[in-house]
């Protein structure tokens, strides 16, 4: 995506996370909850969204589904998208702009230079057996690059690089994820 990504893009990516699924479910209060790990030194993962509500700079864009919520941050070039649930922060997803291939294997290096090896959760088709057809299978929407890393018991991180939102790199709080899921599997 060439420059800087505009409203259009930005309400793109905002449904794109609603229908996948990555939506947020019902909001409350939740200003009890610790911060599992501070973000990009900024967003609390599993801590309240509130705050981010007024903060400066306010958020790029604020998408509402029901009673669902996400918010877009700038920082520098790039996007970070705060998903919350209950109230409570459970994903933390930067986006980067510049996406290649030696920007993702730069970014695994030094995950993997902190946290070790993680897991690779990669999926590419048959055809994609080198490094220039992997990419080009990401390109097209067929393949998708994801390696997983669990530094604690309640939170882990994706680097995922994808057709629909390039290259990014997501902090997720783990109990809180799967209660969005389970209330979401319910039909809330």
């Amino acid at each position: 995506m060439g420059g800087r990504q505009g409203p259009r893009v930005i309400a793109n990516l905002l449904a794109l996370f609603f229908a996948t699924g990555l939506a947020l479910a019902p909001l409350g209060a939740h200003a009890d909850n610790p911060c599992l790990k501070l973000v990009f030194g900024r967003y609390c993962l599993g801590g309240d969204v509130n705050p981010l509500l007024q903060s400066q700079p306010p958020p790029l864009a604020r998408e509402t589904e029901g009673n669902s919520l996400a918010l877009v941050f700038g920082e520098d070039v790039d996007q970070i998208y705060v998903l919350a649930f209950d109230g409570r922060i459970y994903k933390v997803l930067r986006s980067y702009r510049v996406a290649t291939q030696l920007r993702y294997d730069e970014m695994y290096g030094l995950l993997r230079d902190k946290y070790g090896p993680g897991e690779d959760r990669s999926r590419f088709p048959e055809y994609a057996s080198t490094p220039g057809r992997r990419l080009a299978s990401i390109r097209r929407g067929e393949g998708r690059a994801l390696h997983v890393w669990k530094p604690a018991d309640n939170w882990h991180i994706e680097l995922t690089w994808t057709r629909e939102l390039g290259l990014s790199l997501a902090y997720i709080a783990d109990a809180i994820e799967a209660e969005r899921e389970a209330q979401m599997g319910r039909g809330l």
